[in-house]
């Protein structure tokens, strides 16, 4: 089910592929990742996902990440248990985007090491994953979104209290 950010959110149904587990998933890009924005959207909407589309809807070559990613992130850090996926050229400016909204900790994510997705959920409890459109193409999107969403957080005391001491320093 595909629903905008500013519609409430109803319960998904179905299975996904490596879990069994279904997540509410906000989804927002820019210009240069609107296309895979769309192709993640279906794909996950497809494995019976609750998928909210912050934007963009067209593709304006003029547009600006923040306008989307942080309603996006705004939408992940409010909604308990919730988790984002943002994409840009690069990934970077969506990342630094999110991650200025309280509870949010997004990772990034190019391809080549798939390490770096499960340690991102693992370690960090990333709950917001930016993807660099230039240089994943869509299938390793799919794949990489898929793994990132089936990894749980370890919850090992040292992950727990540096989370805390982050979230800490924020509210400071």
């Amino acid at each position: 089910m595909v629903e905008r950010c500013h519609q409430p959110a109803s319960a998904a149904a179905g299975v996904s592929i490596l879990k069994n587990i279904m997540h509410h998933i906000f989804i927002a890009s820019d210009h240069a990742g609107l296309e895979l924005k769309n192709t993640l959207k279906d794909f996950l909407t497809a494995q019976g996902h609750t998928v909210e589309d912050c934007g963009p809807t067209t593709l304006d070559p003029e547009d600006d990440y923040p306008d989307y990613v942080l309603p996006c992130a705004q939408k992940v850090a409010q909604t308990n248990g919730s988790f984002g996926v943002v994409m840009g050229l690069s990934g970077q400016g969506e990342a630094i985007a999110a991650n200025r909204v309280v509870g949010v900790r997004a990772a990034v994510y190019y391809g080549f090491a798939e390490e770096v997705l499960t340690l991102s959920r693992q370690h960090n409890n990333a709950n917001m994953l930016s993807l660099g459109a230039k240089f994943v193409t869509p299938q390793a999107a799919q794949e990489a979104v898929q793994l990132w969403l089936a990894t749980p957080f370890a919850g090992d005391e040292r992950h727990v209290r540096r989370a805390a001491k982050l979230d800490a320093h924020v509210h400071n």
